[in-house]
């Protein structure tokens, strides 16, 4: 079982030089994360520190492979559709008309 993505077979090659930076870049933002305490914290300027060093970095990466996915262990079975009941629909109940309440103004 392969959990790196699987490319379209249409899909344009990635340049190296792009794909090695932005791997380094998931790397270290992993590693300031991993180590550092305030790497886990928010920013007052720029928000919370691990989506700017992990959750960016890893979804450019993942765009650059055009949104590939991981591949599966095994294909997956179509499901087998279930049988409709045989019973008749339900059918509503006739609305009884409730005395108007006076409103308050």
């Amino acid at each position: 079982m392969s959990l790196l993505p699987t490319r379209h077979p249409d899909a344009a090659d990635v340049d190296p030089r792009l794909d090695c930076a932005l791997r380094y870049a998931i790397a270290i933002g992993a590693v300031l994360v991993l180590l550092l305490p305030a790497a886990r914290g928010m920013h007052a300027t720029i928000g919370w520190m691990p989506l700017w060093l992990l959750g960016m970095p890893i979804t450019a990466w993942w765009a650059l492979h055009r949104f590939a996915l991981p591949m599966a262990a095994q294909p997956r079975q179509p499901a087998i559709a279930p049988s409709r009941r045989a019973a008749p629909q339900a059918r509503r109940r006739p609305q009884r008309r409730r005395e108007a309440l006076p409103r308050a103004a």
